[in-house]
This record gives C-alpha cells, sequence and structure tokens, in this order.
C-alpha cells in the first residue's frame, strides 16, 4: 500500500527521489493529498530566478506592472530578544509597509499572497515537465501482498506513466459484453498473408495479447497483473516519447481502431460476398443528421461518430453542453424558407449501445504559449435521457427549446427587477430596499436625546478612570464632592486647568445618536404609516418576484420530463478522472458495478469500493484539480451489455475460469500456477530462516568471563 502511495506521489509530482518521496509521506501520516503539498512546496521554495523574482500582474484597465518577491527587506528588526520596543515598531513597520504598498499599487497583501501561490504553482508546472524516465512500480518482495482476495476484482500494474492505459481498460473490460467480444475472438486463419500495412499496424497481435490480458483479470489468483506486453505494442504507434502521459482520448481512438481491423478481417474471412457487420462499429458507433442552411441554401448530411467531443467552457451541467454542440450558428433560418443566414442543427439518428463523450478540460494558452486545464465544474447525471437530440422528435424539441428561450428572457428580466430590491441605491455602496426602509423607519422613530461634546467627555473619562484629573471645574461643581471628600470639614484648594476646547468654543447641544430635530407628532404619524406601507408591498414585491423566478426554473428542468422526453435511457457507466495540470497528472477509472449496484474505483493495482459521493467530489471539478475527462454511458435498455453468461445446457450462470474459452483457460492456469510456486517458494524460505534461527538459540553461549578482582 505504502509503495502505491510512493508511485503515485512520483508521478503527480515528478519528485524522484524515494527518500524524499517516504519522508513526505511519513510526515503526511500517509494523507496522499497532504505529502503532495509538502512537496510541491519543497519544489517551489527555490524558483527559478527569472520566474520568480519578476512575476508581474496587470493592473485592469492600467499599463502599470507590479513585481511580487522582488523587493529587499531594507528594514530588518530583530524579533529574538525579549525588547518590547522592537515589537511594537516591527509592527508599526508592517502597517506602514503594507499601507504603503497598497497606496502605490492598489493590492492588498492577500493579493500579493495569492501571485506567490501562483508563482509556486508555475514552478511546479515547469519541474513536472522536467521528467524524462517511465517510474516503474515495483513489486513487494512477499507474494502474499500481492495475493487476490476472494473474487475482488483484479488491478493493473503500472509500467511506467500508463494509468491512462488501466483506467481505459478497466472501464471497457467491465462491459460484459465488450470482454465476451475479446474473449472469443479467433485470429484469422491466413493472418500471415494479410496485406503487409495491416501487419504494420500490429492490430492482430495487440489483440492476442489483450485476450491474455482479459483472461488474467478474469482468473488470476494475483491481485494485479502485468500489462507490459500489450502496452508495449501501443506504444509503437504514438510517435511520442514513452514517457510522457497519453492522452485518454487519443488511447481510446487509437485502441478502437485497431480492434476496429482486426474484427474486420475476421468478418470478412467468415463472411466471403457479403457485406460483413463489424462488432466494433455496432458497439461503439452512432450517426447523426446534420442539417442546416448555408448562405441561403438548405444541406442534409448524415456522419458517423465514435467518441462525442463537448466543450466544458461556460456550460454548467451534461446537457447545456449537448445543447451547445448540437446548434453551430444561426439557426432561426432552418424555420423560414427566405432566409441567408448560415447555421446548422445535429440530431441523433442512431446511437450506439456504448455512448462516449470527450471532455475538452484543455485549452491552449496564448500569452503563456502553454496548455492549461479547465477546472470548472460540470455536473453530470447518473441516468442521461437523449429524447431531445433524437431526430424523431426534432419538432417537439425545436417548440421546447423556442419556449425555454422565451422563459430564459422573462427570467433574466424578473432577476434585474429583484436584483433592484436587493441591491438598492445609487452609489457604489447598495443595501436591500427593505433594510433602507426599516433603517428610515427607525431614524424616523427616533428621539432626540441631546448632550455637549464635554459631557460625553467627562461621561466617557469617569467610565474608563484615566481623565478623572482633567475633569473641567463646571462639571466637578455639578457633581459636588465626592465621597472620599465627607468626612472633610475644610474646602478642598483645586487648581483651575486652562482648556481651550472645552472652554472657549463649546458647540452647540447634539444628538447622542441619528434623529430627526423638529418632527411634529402628525408628521411622524404620517411618515411611520407610509414606510411601514411600502416595507410591506416591498416584501410582497420581493417574495412574489423570487416565488415567480422559483416557478421558472422549474418549468424548464421539467420540460423535458413527459413521457415522450423520457423513453432513451443511458446509464453512466463509468467516469474516466485525470488530477493534475494539464502538461502532466494521474488518471483513475470510476466504474458501476451493475450486479452489485456500488461503484468502484480502479486505481492502477488499487480497486476499492467506492460512492457517488466520492464519484462526484472527484469528477464534476470545481472542487481541487481533479475532474472528469471522459464519460462512458450504456444504453439502459439493452440489457445483453451487462448480462452475464450462461450454459446453453444447464441454464447455469457461468462465472470465473468457465467464462473462458479452452485456450485462455490453460494460459491462466499456467499463470497461477507459477505464481503459487512463488508462494510455495516463500513459505519454504521463511520455514527455512525459522528452522536456521532455531538452531541458533540452542547453541550454548560461553559463560560470561568473571570481572577481575
Amino acid at each position: 500500500h505504502q509503495q502505491t502511495f510512493l508511485n503515485q506521489l512520483r508521478e503527480i509530482t515528478g519528485v524522484n527521489d524515494i527518500q524524499v518521496l517516504q519522508q513526505a509521506l511519513k510526515d503526511s501520516n500517509g494523507n496522499l493529498e497532504l505529502a503532495v503539498a509538502f512537496l510541491t512546496a519543497k519544489n517551489a521554495k527555490v524558483p527559478q530566478l527569472e520566474e520568480a523574482t519578476y512575476y508581474q500582474t496587470a493592473l485592469p484597465g492600467n499599463d502599470r506592472y507590479i513585481s511580487v518577491g522582488s523587493q529587499a527587506d531594507t528594514n530588518v528588526i530583530d524579533l529574538t530578544g525579549d525588547d518590547k520596543d522592537d515589537l511594537q515598531r516591527a509592527i508599526a513597520l508592517s502597517l506602514e509597509e503594507s499601507n504603503r504598498a497598497f497606496r502605490e499599487t492598489g493590492i492588498t497583501d492577500e493579493e500579493q499572497a495569492i501571485s506567490r501561490v501562483l508563482e509556486a504553482s508555475i514552478a511546479e508546472n515547469k519541474a513536472s515537465l522536467k521528467r524524462t524516465h517511465p517510474e516503474v512500480w515495483s513489486d513487494s518482495p512477499n507474494p502474499y501482498d500481492r495475493k487476490r482476495q476472494d473474487n475482488c476484482p483484479v488491478g493493473l500494474k503500472n509500467v511506467g506513466n500508463t494509468c491512462w492505459f488501466s483506467a481505459v481498460i478497466q472501464s471497457l473490460f467491465n462491459l460484459l459484453e465488450f470482454r465476451r467480444l475479446v474473449l472469443n475472438f479467433n485470429p484469422p486463419a491466413n493472418a500471415q498473408d494479410l496485406p503487409r500495412n495491416q501487419k504494420e499496424h500490429r492490430n492482430l497481435p495487440f489483440m492476442r495479447e489483450l485476450r491474455y490480458l482479459f483472461a488474467l483479470l478474469v482468473g488470476s489468483k494475483r491481485k494485479y497483473v502485468d500489462p507490459s506486453r500489450a502496452v508495449e505494442i501501443l506504444k509503437d504507434a504514438f510517435k511520442s516519447n514513452d514517457s510522457q502521459q497519453q492522452d485518454v482520448s487519443e488511447f481510446t481512438h487509437k485502441l478502437l481502431d485497431w480492434l476496429e481491423d482486426a474484427f474486420q478481417i475476421k468478418a470478412e474471412e467468415e463472411r466471403e460476398g457479403e457485406k460483413p457487420k463489424n462488432p466494433m462499429v455496432e458497439l461503439f458507433y452512432g450517426r447523426f443528421l446534420a442539417v442546416g442552411v448555408l448562405e441561403g441554401k438548405k444541406f442534409e448530411n448524415t456522419e458517423m461518430f465514435g467518441q462525442y467531443p463537448l466543450q466544458v467552457n461556460g456550460f454548467k451541467d451534461l446537457h447545456e453542453c449537448l445543447e451547445a454542440a448540437m446548434i453551430e450558428g444561426e439557426i432561426e433560418s432552418l424555420h423560414s424558407e427566405n432566409s441567408a443566414k448560415s447555421g446548422q442543427e445535429h440530431w441523433f439518428t442512431e446511437l450506439p449501445p456504448v455512448l462516449t463523450f470527450e471532455l475538452s478540460r484543455f485549452e491552449f494558452n496564448q500569452a503563456l504559449g502553454r496548455p492549461e486545464k479547465i477546472h470548472n465544474k460540470l455536473e453530470f447525471p447518473p441516468v442521461l435521457y437523449l429524447d431531445r437530440y433524437m431526430h424523431k422528435n426534432r419538432e417537439i424539441t425545436r417548440i421546447k427549446r423556442d419556449e425555454i428561450k422565451r422563459l430564459k428572457e422573462y427570467l433574466m428580466v424578473l432577476q434585474q427587477r429583484l436584483e433592484r430590491y436587493l441591491s438598492y441605491g445609487s452609489g457604489p455602496k447598495r443595501f436591500p430596499l427593505v433594510d433602507v426602509l426599516q433603517y428610515a423607519l427607525e431614524f424616523a422613530s427616533s428621539k432626540p436625546v441631546c448632550t455637549s461634546p464635554v459631557d460625553d467627555l467627562g461621561a466617557s473619562a469617569t467610565a474608563s478612570g484615566t481623565l478623572t484629573t482633567q475633569t473641567s471645574p463646571s462639571t466637578i461643581e455639578q457633581q459636588g464632592p465626592s465621597s472620599s471628600d465627607v468626612p472633610s470639614t475644610s474646602p478642598v484648594q483645586r487648581s483651575v486647568i486652562h482648556k481651550p476646547f472645552t472652554q472657549s468654543r463649546i458647540p452647540p447641544d447634539l444628538p447622542m445618536h441619528p434623529a430627526p430635530r423638529h418632527i411634529t407628532e402628525e408628521e411622524l404619524s404620517v411618515l411611520e404609516g407610509c414606510l411601514h406601507r411600502w416595507r410591506t408591498e416591498v416584501e410582497n414585491d420581493t417574495r412574489d418576484l423570487q416565488e415567480s423566478i422559483s416557478r421558472i426554473h422549474r418549468t424548464i428542468e421539467l420540460m423535458y420530463s413527459d413521457k415522450t422526453m423520457v423513453q432513451v435511457p443511458y446509464r453512466l457507466h463509468a467516469v474516466l478522472v485525470h488530477e493534475g495540470q494539464a502538461n502532466a497528472g494521474h488518471y483513475w477509472a470510476y466504474i458501476y458495478d451493475h450486479h452489485q449496484n456500488r461503484w468502484m474505483k480502479y486505481n492502477d493495482i488499487s480497486v476499492t469500493k467506492s460512492t457517488w459521493e466520492e464519484l462526484e467530489r472527484d469528477s464534476f471539478g470545481g472542487y481541487r484539480n481533479a475532474s472528469a475527462y471522459c464519460l462512458m454511458y450504456i444504453n439502459d435498455k439493452e440489457q445483453y451489455l451487462i448480462q452475464e453468461e450462461f450454459n446453453k445446457e444447464t441454464g447455469q450462470m457461468l462465472v470465473g475460469m468457465d467464462t473462458l474459452p479452452s485456450d485462455l483457460r490453460d494460459y491462466v492456469k499456467e499463470d497461477n500456477k507459477r505464481f503459487e510456486k512463488e508462494l510455495e517458494d516463500w513459505d519454504a524460505e521463511l520455514a527455512q530462516k525459522a528452522q536456521q534461527e532455531k538452531l541458533l538459540s540452542q547453541i550454548p553461549r560461553p559463560p560470561a568471563p568473571s570481572p577481575a578482582p
């Protein structure tokens, strides 16, 4: 388990020093996120001069720039001693520096701290790019640590930045129909006579290794298996460096292309003269109709698609992404006969049983000259109804879209009105109108209690006990003798202190708190009545606006909930998650166990139970730098996709090794024998060590020499 964490730390942070990784894991008490924070903070402590010293932040609407971290510590105060004056001077200097920096730049200390964090993040990203060698997971010497427990799913070993391979393969393996197709694939009899380009693609050798890998995932006694042979064949297809982490969508495209080619060869061999059916195409590919207007001319095109790409930026949920992807340009022209506007709509005419969405979470930053990851939150449902995007429902969908558009326009008007009630005023500071009226009512109802500022000064001085000796003579005469002066019979001689403010410039009496100076009972009664009535009216208007907005939101949410629009359900089967930045990171998968009705987390060699709440936290995005990268939905009405296999003669369900063809069954048995031999050798080695320790303990030790007199 510790080795798993170490490899994940190495892969995420790019740190190769095993001692540093172990120390970070120890300091974080096994918390992976905390260990990553330790390591990235450590890497960012000594940033490059050109990127840390002159990290510049542009002020909005201004050509001035500020430099964070470039100022020298010109005023340094030693606080290691006990001198309290040094502490006071340090506090004063800190406040002065903070205020001066804010006056000069308009940037607060908090904003500068954020800039430093961003600076450290840049250093972390650059450090992650320096990884040049693939990291391989090392096996525990104890084979019992690698033994499969009961019928727990088998994991896949990371053989060098291959978490992308594990995430995709496990998602496909847990599609039982796909698993059956791969396991029961028989290579063409004339494989040696195939055209040269087919051999160059090496899809048939990869298919053979994929069958072996799937067979081990079914029946191995190991906790995890090694996919090196299949990975090596795949890596030849990528022109990039072997150590570079592959893009999930790129790999999935390549994988499906190879499988399609392999099954196509087999189909053509079995159906000579007939148009062969490719099971990979039927499983993963669908069709959509593009209907549009180009320069005033209408057109229709039918296109095939596999993985459907969706933009993430600017959308809050999967339906918004799909709506934007299905409509391009000005579509009003599609409903009228005479128009020169251009635009098009996409309508699904045939959906595949397995529907995969690619979420475009990476974009190229032109200013920085590098790709960046989009961490925006994007929600997606466990069950997705696709009726609104089907060509057969296009007329109903268009009507509903127009209605939603009208409701959203009306909603915007209501929200603007509500904003005027909740943020009232013409100045920079605004307050809810209800509160403004309440404040006005409280002000009008206040009674002016007047007193002199001198009285306030005397009262505060008496209360604090610090200014009693400075009280004016007039105040002393009014207060009379104190209790301490009662026993004395002689008058106390008091010196008169001249105070220009209290004696020469006494202002007129001022109220203790804001209140009307001159208002009659009749005026107050009329004003209170108006303010009460207006406040009630504003409260009612605000409540009505909020209720109307809620009703419209609810109407929009339920627009597609009628029976005609919930006939094409697709259930979420797998979520492929990426954690990290655009240039580096880690992949894992959440896969739904349709028979146990629970989510499982497949993270390389680790396979654990999970929950929808954990999936949401890691997949929706917006919470940290982990988010869904690929969504795999399956047709909820096509039960054969996830249905177990049954014996045709006995009718009993086939499980484990019984589901494998004879050649793969023998292959798995041989591998299990080798693993059992490892267990036996380990037991024999432990028994031998125990025997040796026992013999050593039985050897009599010579008596200790007696001390010299």
